[in-house]
């Protein structure tokens, strides 16, 4: 079963186009439309389910009209309104996000990357990502110390995804015990 850290979300479906099953789909920016594959996954109820391409048009450079195998009907497509759409992290080369925004939306990404700082010196691993506040945080663990870094592109100095290594540039005292 494949695991959310390990796809990137690429965009959204919107909603049908015409009585064949066809789906408009959303990119989150143009280059994603540019990434050749012959599946998707789509995020179903928490799970993540590969659906194969049968034919691709662009209407513009972030939207396109995609038939997929097993989905031949209008009814069929109408039960994919505002479905996520993902790649697998080897196709997106996520090094190439750097632009808060973008990075605020894919935080996820990061979970089980391992943390040091500038300097080299290991901080932990990112265990999990709190969004349910206002500022996203890093929860990372190191030995059995729990510890939270706000996740922020300004501390970002250095992404390796094939390593899975986030170098991280922190102020001072963020890290220091009470």
């Amino acid at each position: 079963m494949i695991q959310k850290k390990n796809i990137y979300e690429i965009g959204k479906i919107l909603k049908p186009y015409g009585v064949g099953g066809e789906l408009t789909v959303l990119y989150n920016k143009p280059e994603f439309a540019d990434i050749a594959s012959d599946f998707y996954f789509f995020e179903l109820e928490g799970t993540y389910i590969p659906f194969f391409v049968e034919e691709l048009s662009f209407n513009s450079d972030i939207t396109a009209r995609i038939k997929f195998e097993e989905i031949d009907t209008i009814e069929q497509a109408s039960s994919y309104n505002n479905i996520l759409l993902f790649l697998p992290n080897d196709l997106v080369n996520i090094k190439e996000v750097n632009n808060e925004d973008e990075l605020s939306s894919t935080w996820d990404q990061f979970i089980g990357f391992t943390v040091i700082d500038e300097d080299s010196t290991l901080l932990g691993t990112i265990k999990e990502v709190d969004s349910t506040t206002i500022n996203v945080l890093f929860i990372v663990i190191k030995e059995s110390k729990e510890f939270l870094i706000p996740a922020t592109n300004d501390f970002i100095v250095k992404v390796d995804s094939e390593e899975k290594v986030l170098q991280l540039r922190l102020p001072e005292g963020l890290l220091d015990d009470e």
